[in-house]
């Protein structure tokens, strides 16, 4: 018998769907593997300062460095990727170089030499965040948050593929966020109990790697469809634009700086939520145990989220829904500041902030896939790889200054990990964090996402783009 013909389905927009289920979970699973990496970061003050005894100005003078070179590597990989041959397959192939090294620098992350001294302590925390996020980190997520854009034309598929990966990626924070503290406590709390459960991470991050990259390797995509049709020309591998070149683009690009922007700050208050709440159960409410207990309500608010997230984002569209996002992470954090010391208005809130964020983080892809549309347009060269940097960027260094500039609140604060009961100094530096800076920060983008107009002008775009095709 010969083998049953798939049947050919379109998108309301008229472009062929060619994901199928299992492609959206192995992409989902993937997207798990970088937010564990990614969320890590945000967990490692704690470690640094509470398990290892580092000097918390030392470890934010250290994550500082890493971050200030980190935020240069992006882009320089995205156009490396821009230049390279092989096809769609090649933002692939990255995830399996990468896999296993991922999976060792994750267990090095806890391995801190501490009784070689705090310098050589900060030496070895300086060289293994660099090699996390400005390297391994980097080649795995550049061309991963590429594949989002060349995978498929059909923007319904695209959405969808943003939800399953927002979902993978929260996942991650949440994961980190509910099981850290009471599994390393439970393997005694120590140093030794962290670098446990480092390798646990590690070999779940490998695997999941693992199965994305296979997965995606046996996968068709728009252009193999298209490379079958009369349109083959079309299909054909973009010349590749000089670094310096590219990135005038890009900066001269108004909508992929406020992509870059969005995605920066985002992670930078998703990255210090994960870490405020040890530090606010711990100092607050005197328990740091009850960080699993917010963690618990937040992952009901967040399954909640992904339900809906889809009817929301196909009645708001996508600016209106990330305003009403932006707006939503803001109010909770208001209300903190008012009410500080209460633990149910704080799981409350934390519990409000979750869900209403949820559809927002499930367009960042999207976003990004607009801005390439934006550039094609406006400069006849796409640069996928450079400008799904916009991601990557947002996601590592984002979680990176989260990092420092919680180091940067405590020192300011005076923190003492050795200390029974927090000093005024603390506590006002765990609000400021926790309360303060989101409430400031989600206002700020606010105001700047009401300058993103693209979403309206986008199909007169992509008809004058066509119709430039139809004469070559």
């Amino acid at each position: 018998m010969g083998k049953k013909k798939q049947k050919v389905l379109y998108d309301a927009d008229g472009a062929r769907r060619v994901m199928r289920k299992r492609d959206y979970m192995a992409d989902m699973g993937g997207q798990l593997a970088i937010g564990v990496m990614a969320n890590l970061v945000g967990q490692l003050t704690y470690f640094y300062t509470d398990k290892v005894g580092m000097a918390v100005g030392g470890v934010g003078i250290a994550m500082m460095i890493a971050k200030i070179i980190d935020a240069l590597t992006d882009v320089l990989v995205g156009n490396m990727i821009d230049h390279s041959k092989g096809g769609n397959k090649k933002y692939y192939s990255w995830m399996l170089k990468m896999a296993i090294p991922a999976a060792v620098i994750i267990i090095m992350m806890f391995t801190v030499p501490i009784q070689a001294g705090q310098t050589a302590a900060l030496i070895y925390v300086l060289v293994t965040n660099l090699l996390l996020t400005a390297v391994i980190y980097t080649m795995i997520a550049t061309p991963f948050s590429a594949v989002m854009i060349v995978r498929t034309h059909s923007q319904s598929e695209r959405s969808n593929m943003g939800l399953f990966r927002a979902v993978g990626n929260y996942g991650a924070g949440t994961i980190i966020a509910i099981i850290t503290i009471p599994v390393t406590n439970m393997l005694g709390g120590t140093q030794s109990a962290w670098i446990k459960y480092g390798v646990a991470l590690a070999l779940g991050v490998l695997l999941l790697f693992l199965i994305c990259y296979n997965n995606g390797r046996k996968a068709k995509f728009a252009s193999d469809y298209e490379s079958e049709s009369e349109n083959a020309s079309e299909t054909e591998e973009e010349e590749a634009v000089p670094f310096k070149d590219a990135i005038k683009m890009l900066l001269q690009n108004k909508y992929w700086v406020i992509v870059l922007l969005f995605n920066l700050i985002t992670n930078i208050t998703a990255a210090v939520a994960a870490a405020s709440g040890t530090y606010y159960a711990k100092w607050i409410f005197g328990n740091d145990n009850l960080v699993a207990v917010i963690g618990a309500a937040g992952m009901l608010a967040t399954v909640i989220g992904f339900v809906v997230s889809k009817p929301i984002i196909s009645k708001l569209g996508v600016t209106k829904t990330i305003q009403l996002g932006l707006m939503g992470a803001a109010i909770p954090s208001l209300i903190r500041c008012f009410i500080p010391e209460n633990f149910m208005v704080y799981a409350a809130t934390s519990l409000v902030a979750s869900f209403i964020q949820i559809p927002l983080m499930c367009l960042y892809g999207v976003l990004t896939a607009m801005t390439v549309d934006y550039n094609e347009w406006k400069y006849g060269k796409k640069l996928v790889a450079m400008s799904g940097g916009a991601i990557g960027f947002g996601s590592k260094v984002g979680s990176g200054l989260g990092s420092v500039i919680l180091s940067a609140f405590l020192a300011i604060g005076g923190y003492q990990a050795s200390l029974e009961s927090a000093t005024a100094s603390m506590r006002y530096s765990i609000y400021g964090f926790s309360n303060y800076l989101p409430l400031v920060v989600n206002l700020a983008m606010f105001l700047i996402f009401t300058r993103f107009d693209l979403e309206e002008k986008l199909p007169k775009m992509r008809e004058e783009v066509l119709a430039r095709k139809e004469k070559k």
